[in-house]
């Protein structure tokens, strides 16, 4: 099967997902190469992509392998979605799982340490001034999470006004660390929603059901809707923001399907 992902994941490419997809439209994309695709189940309960029955396999050559059945659906669904041309950036969950199995299986520690620097200058923790409007709204979007993060998990966070760098306490960000997971795929779709909301606590509450990825997306952009409001909105940002929401339902999502419940 030839491994068109190879180039177009391999890190070559931007990690913005709008200068990916400009990158990708000045490439050639892939011509659709197979008719079928089905779900192939290994022992112990592994599920695997089958384009005319040869397993896929991820950008590092390793098989595409996933352990809940509806997973496995949802990425048949992308593959046959896939018309006369291959284009990964409309298969964010497949590219999420190649991340995972491919990059963040062989560095789960230095992973979960990224998600707790996160934490330790969370933008949750850093609170405008003024004006009175924004303070307000911070507070209404931000302060459930750590209410949740102290009440639930027994993490306490200093809060700062400005930019000034507050070290937060070892204990908190120990609670941190033991709600990040160590599985790979877990591990993978918690990372994302950290980098694209720039909120380590918004991605675990996501994660443990506190707060849906709408309601998080919101949360994160509060600052941003806040200007944009004020001076109107700019297209270009626009734009990067919904490529960006994708991504970041694709990571909620892949965190709903490994649930055995889903």
């Amino acid at each position: 099967m030839r491994d068109f992902l190879t180039d177009l994941e391999d890190g070559a490419l931007p990690e913005d997902p709008v200068a990916r997809a400009r990158a990708a439209q000045r490439a050639p994309l892939p011509k659709r190469f197979y008719k079928d695709v089905t779900i192939g189940e290994e022992a112990g309960g592994v599920f695997t992509i089958l384009l005319d029955g040869r397993p896929v396999r991820t950008p590092a050559r390793a098989r595409l392998e996933v352990p809940t059945r509806p997973l496995a659906e949802a990425l048949v669904a992308e593959w046959q979605a896939q018309e006369e041309e291959i284009d990964p950036f409309s298969m964010p969950l497949t590219r999420l799982v190649n991340v995972a199995l491919d990059r963040v299986a062989a560095e789960v520690d230095t992973v979960r340490d990224e998600v707790v620097r996160y934490a330790g200058s969370d933008m949750l923790l850093y609170r405008a001034e003024s004006p009175q409007g924004l303070v307000d709204r911070q507070a209404r979007h931000w302060d459930d999470v750590l209410d949740w993060m102290r009440d639930a998990h027994g993490a306490r966070f200093y809060l700062a006004e400005g930019i000034c760098h507050v070290a937060q306490p070892e204990k908190a960000l120990a609670r941190v660390r033991a709600l990040v997971p160590e599985q790979p795929l877990e591990l993978a779709a918690i990372h994302s929603m950290t980098t694209l909301t720039g909120s380590a606590l918004l991605a675990l509450a996501v994660a443990y059901g506190h707060k849906d990825a709408v309601a998080a997306w919101g949360a994160a952009h509060v600052d941003e809707d806040w200007n944009r409001d004020q001076w109107g909105e700019d297209e270009q940002a626009a734009a990067r923001r919904a490529a960006r929401e994708k991504e970041m339902a694709a990571a909620a999502r892949l965190l709903t399907l490994l649930s055995p419940a889903s």
